[in-house]
């Protein structure tokens, strides 16, 4: 006969007497992480491999701290490391549309924006002085002189001309003209037309030869004053180099060594000579304007626009970690202005991504969040595969617009990238993007569970204190410190194990911190450990209630006394939000003649998931393994959830169906006060499930409501042992004898606690059973085969 299970073996108690602390004031916080060996040395390698495609993926459930533990990793390397450089954008002279990247040394930006600022406030005071001074108006008087001299010289000597032909130049206000002269005075009308015919043809072919020579003149004269101007703008290069170039040359010298900023340098020359205008004094300048030198139109060209700084860190390589990475946070974007509704942009518009602020160093993305953003994906692949950041719109990548926009200089990429997800996440990646192998060849895969040993308690009291301290929460109480643990091993769903999901134990010590404050106590002892574990229970606990108030008032029909033929209560898990839970649910099966099928009626209604369905047909070969070896299987059985409205997936109840199909068989009543749980294979043993401390739980609740009898229990696959982490309650009623766990091996064992017969007797009268719907088969066959024949000798 099985016993059922003592005390001992329904929970594991932490020993407190192994800890030499009264509090967890007295221990040292533990400064690492707790069974993630395989994970450290995987981060280890990602992170000092220097090689393309090393980035890693961190997998793990949720709350395990993965984020916490790289980013402290990262961070605690050492400050030695070189800080990458910093960049930044200048204009293109050029090519205005496309900015230059510049990259400099830590804190070397920001002193050539500096000294950049300073040139132009310099020029702006140096140029216009220049062009004060009495040479530079002296020269310029030179050169209208001479023009006037050129201009002069030559009406004087086409008057010189004119006046050797007896003709005058004369000046108009319509323009010039040429009249003839006799005595030296101008001949009037009234005389012109008194000369003769022949004189007459002589002035007019003389004036024709002078207003020839006069339209050469005044034909030459825009190209004299053209002369002129371009003697100025010589002038005012001249100047302007004078004034400029020992500034420009001083900063030439300071960055010597920097081939870029002096090619830029000598372009910035240029454009001074060109936009001289800018530079001149105006009553409107920014000075009167309160308006900053750079900030305004004609200077912004000169701005040095800083998108990577790293003089506000501590040393060693940056860590960033993007809140919302999608694609302009991550790849950088150009901003637009919008003035009299147009939109404009300049290269100082330029604003950098994550990537940028993470360039020679490490960049931390949630997994989920970065796939969720459209199009972010791709264009972090594109940037690792390319080793460049290339700041485009998605407009322009995808087409989508025509305006013309920047296209900044790309800038070499050279990072280290993170992806924290969960486990389904990098599978799936791995498995359907051929990219994600060649990029994240390191995947970093963190524990949830440790080994329960004496050596692990003591760190993870240690990994309490460290919570505590991070937390500014109360110390904790030995025995408060033991019932955290013995929680941490109902979390991990194994006596022998220990949950390290942090995020769940830091919500028990916050509630407990806050019920210990309650009371006005300076330490948190195991009654507030236990009240804040009981309070998250109740708050999710609604949905159980409604149900086991179902049950109690009869609507789900749940037997927990009497005996039934075909009927067994099996158990089931629901996870609703951080509660889990388990129901009993009503088994029913039935057997009668066919051709040994057994209907899976969740199955035929699309109701049962597929590991269900494997379940069942394991039935099937179980019975044909067992009982009919040597003759066909002539049954035909049918098994169903009663009252079970929703999908049914898993194989936990895979052995309560079976007994239930052997009661069917044997005609022999199931003890409706026992529960069990547990998977079947072929050869009718038992197998492990999940969940077994809330089945357990759950059905002794409903028995519990109706009154404990003494001969109520559950039973549970032997292999789930040392998986029981019971409630005290539950161990209380079975210490005293009023409810019992039992634990079976194999498909025999459990019938005959179900059944209170011998395994030997249940087997005949199944076989028995199983051989009488052969022989009513074969019976029926032969009736057939005789009617059929003497209807084909009524045929005859």
């Amino acid at each position: 006969m099985i016993k059922p299970l003592d005390k001992h073996q329904l929970y594991t108690p932490c020993d407190i007497d192994r800890f030499d602390f009264e509090t967890t004031d007295q221990l040292d916080s533990f400064k690492g992480i707790i069974g993630q060996d395989r994970a450290m040395q995987a981060l280890h390698l990602g992170v000092n491999i220097q090689h393309d495609g090393y980035n890693l993926f961190v997998l793990g459930p949720t709350g395990l701290g993965k984020h916490t533990v790289v980013r402290e990793y990262l961070e605690s390397l050492p400050k030695s490391r070189e800080t990458p450089p910093d960049w930044v954008y200048v204009n293109n002279f050029e090519k205005p549309s496309e900015p230059i990247a510049i990259s400099l040394t830590s804190e070397h930006a920001s002193i050539f924006r500096d000294d950049m600022h300073q040139l132009v406030e310099d020029l702006c005071s140096a140029i216009p002085g220049a062009f004060e001074t009495d040479e530079y108006r002296l020269r310029l008087q030179e050169i209208d002189d001479e023009l006037k001299k050129t201009i002069e010289s030559a009406f004087g000597k086409l008057n010189d001309e004119a006046e050797a032909s007896h003709m005058r130049l004369l000046r108009t206000p319509h323009g010039f003209a040429f009249a003839p002269v006799k005595n030296d005075e101008v001949i009037k009308p009234k005389e012109f037309d008194a000369l003769p015919e022949s004189e007459k043809r002589r002035i007019e072919e003389t004036v024709n030869a002078l207003e020839e020579k006069l339209t050469g003149i005044l034909r030459m004269q825009p190209q004299w004053q053209r002369e002129a101007r371009n003697k100025v703008k010589e002038l005012n290069r001249e100047i302007v180099m004078f004034a400029s170039g020992h500034l420009i040359d001083e900063l030439k010298n300071k960055y010597k060594d920097h081939a870029v900023i002096q090619a830029y340098l000598e372009a910035v020359q240029q454009d001074v000579i060109q936009n001289l205008q800018n530079f001149r004094r105006d009553e409107e300048t920014p000075e009167h304007m309160n308006v900053p030198l750079m900030k305004t139109p004609a200077f912004r060209r000169y701005e040095v626009n800083i998108i990577v700084d790293h003089t506000q860190h501590d040393g060693g390589v940056p860590v960033v970690t993007p809140d919302l990475p999608n694609y302009a946070n991550l790849i950088g974007v150009v901003e637009h202005t919008v003035h009299m509704g147009a939109l404009q942009t300049d290269f100082t518009l330029i604003k950098a991504g994550a990537l940028h602020q993470a360039n020679g160093g490490y960049l931390i993305i949630d997994a989920i969040k970065l796939l969720m953003q459209p199009y972010a994906w791709e264009g972090l692949k594109r940037a690792l595969i390319s080793r460049q950041i290339k700041i485009q719109s998605l407009g322009q990548i995808y087409s989508l617009v025509n305006t013309v926009s920047l296209e900044p200089e790309p800038i070499p990429l050279k990072v280290k990238v993170v992806l924290i997800g969960d486990r389904m996440l990098y599978y799936l990646l791995h498995a359907y993007d051929p990219e994600f192998k060649q990029l994240f060849k390191i995947a970093a895969d963190f524990e949830e569970r440790v080994a329960r040993t004496a050596e692990n308690q003591h760190v993870y009291a240690r990994m309490i204190a460290g919570l505590l301290q991070r937390n500014n929460l109360r110390p904790l109480e030995r025995s408060a410190v033991a019932r955290i643990i013995e929680h941490g091993a109902r979390l991990a769903g194994d006596a022998e194990k220990l949950s390290i999901n942090m995020m769940d134990i830091v919500d028990v010590l916050r509630e407990a911190d806050y019920y210990a404050g309650e009371s006005d106590l300076s330490v948190v002892g195991r009654a507030h450990i236990q009240r804040a574990i009981d309070a998250q229970f109740y708050r999710g606990d609604r949905i159980r209630e409604q149900l086991q108030e179902a049950i109690n008032r009869g609507i789900l029909m749940i037997d927990t006394e009497g005996a039934k033929v075909g009927q067994i209560n099996g158990l089931a898990v629901m996870r609703l939000g951080d509660v889990s839970f388990a129901v009993p649910s009503r088994i029913t099966a039935t057997a009668r003649l066919g051709s040994g099928k057994v209907i899976d009626i969740e199955r035929e209604t699309k109701l049962g998931g597929a590991i269900h369905s494997k379940g069942v047909f394991i039935l099937s070969s179980f019975l044909a393994e067992r009982y009919a070896r040597n003759y066909p299987l002539s049954l035909s059985a049918s098994l169903v959830f009663e009252q079970s409205y929703g999908r049914i997936e898993g194989d936990s109840a895979s052995m309560a169906e079976l007994c239930s199909l052997l009661s069917a068989l044997s005609d022999l009543p199931i003890l409706q006060s026992i529960a069990m749980t547990g998977s079947v294979n072929q050869r009718g043993q038992a197998q492990a499930i999940g969940g077994v401390n809330e089945k357990i739980e759950g059905f002794f609740d409903i028995c519990k409501f109706s009154g404990l009898t003494g001969t109520q229990g559950v039973l549970i696959p032997a292999s789930n042992r040392v998986h029981l982490m019971l409630r005290a309650d539950v161990i209380e009623a079975c210490e005293a004898g009023h409810f019992a766990i039992y634990t079976y091996n194999t498909v025999d064992e459990a019938m005959e606690i179900l059944t209170g017969d011998s395994a030997d007797r249940i087997n005949k009268q199944v076989e028995g059973r199983l051989l009488e719907l052969e022989k009513i088969r074969q019976n029926l066959a032969k009736q057939d085969k005789d009617a059929s024949g003497n209807h084909e000798k009524d045929t005859d």
